[in-house]
């Protein structure tokens, strides 16, 4: 029984081992798999902040330059100018900062800016929505002004005569001689037949 024991106990060492090896293999392959999936994900990840970083960026310049064209609008030298104007300076720079800094610290930035400030951070984006109102109002009031000055119809335009009713619709009119109207044949009464040779009473 020994001798058969043996072979037995060593074939399944080895097997044991076989599998212990494939195991580590099989672990050192995920590890790096999982390693090229998270490189790639922080990849992606980055190239989405950088758009999300260039998208806020744009926005801003956007809103900066609706706040000019409020302020240009308003009378000058107002303190609703100055404000404008000032806050379309800020956030112009602002929009400069941002595409040159990594979304993380903007982020921070604007977290603690909030922290310190928030009657400002709420002042400052309520007068940036008031500012692109006014100017979407001024825009479609412009439009407006352009729209009814081209369909203003022109003095010079000859007068377009009345439309006059078709033949068939007018009423004959009765000739007025004082004479009675035309009668139609088949309204004239025969006169009554009286026969030519009348019998009377009695008579052969």
């Amino acid at each position: 029984m020994q001798e058969f024991d043996t072979p037995t106990r060593d074939v399944g060492q080895e097997a044991g081992t076989d599998v212990k090896r494939s195991a580590e293999r099989l672990q050192e392959d995920a590890r790096q798999t999982a390693e090229n999936l998270g490189a790639r994900a922080s990849e992606e990840a980055n190239r989405q902040a950088d758009r999300a970083k260039s998208g806020v960026a744009s926005e801003l310049s956007g809103i900066a330059s609706a706040l000019g064209t409020a302020a240009d609008e308003l009378r000058h030298g107002s303190p609703q100018e100055q404000v404008f104007g000032q806050v379309a300076k800020g956030l112009s720079g602002v929009s400069d900062a941002i595409r040159d800094r990594d979304l993380a610290e903007i982020a921070s930035d604007v977290s603690a800016f909030a922290r310190r400030n928030p009657l400002g951070f709420l002042g400052g984006a309520a007068l940036a929505g008031f500012a692109a109102t006014r100017f979407a109002k001024a825009s479609s009031a412009a439009r407006d002004r352009g729209t009814e000055t081209g369909n203003e119809p022109s003095a010079t335009m000859a007068p377009v005569p009345a439309t006059q009713p078709p033949a068939d619709m007018t009423t004959p009119e009765t000739p007025m001689t004082g004479s009675a109207p035309a009668t139609r044949p088949d309204d004239v009464m025969a006169p009554p037949v009286i026969p030519s040779n009348p019998k009377t009473t009695g008579e052969y």
